[in-house]
């Protein structure tokens, strides 16, 4: 999906079938993209890694609560879809360093335009949900 200059959103552009097919949405990309990037973990990295390289222990220490497993899967995935960097350290013991890629860091600025969408929009998503209760998601 490309965007275009008339005002429609790119993911607007683009007309979906109805019902979407299952394949269709198994084999999207931007869905990737977004269970990526929707996890709990992922984007807290590539702010952190946004900022500087990091070790693997600074990262594990910076991050409360994630373990060391989850931490590895992380990065892994990470680093699989090209947008985070790992590079071992000719020290003894081998040190790891992480940072993003060039394309990692492309994802920046739409990662901040969701977060400041977010924030924008915080108090209305806080009333909405208080109006649904129970409905409301759990983290």
């Amino acid at each position: 999906m490309s965007g275009t200059n008339s005002g429609v959103p790119s993911v607007l552009a683009h007309e979906l079938p109805h019902p979407v097919p299952a394949d269709e949405l198994a084999a999207c990309p931007v869905g990737e993209v977004f269970r990526r990037v929707g996890d709990k973990w992922s984007m807290l990295l590539v702010i952190l890694l946004g900022a500087r390289p990091y070790r693997y222990n600074e990262l594990h220490r910076a991050v409360e609560g994630i373990s060391q497993r989850m931490l590895t899967r992380t990065l892994r995935g990470l680093e699989v879809d090209g947008l985070v960097r790992r590079d071992v350290q000719p020290t003894v013991p081998p040190g790891v360093e992480y940072s993003l890629t060039p394309l990692g860091r492309t994802l920046l600025e739409p990662l901040s335009a969701l977060a400041d969408w977010a924030v924008r929009h915080e108090a209305e998503i806080t009333e909405a949900r208080s109006r649904h209760g129970d409905d409301a998601p759990e983290d």
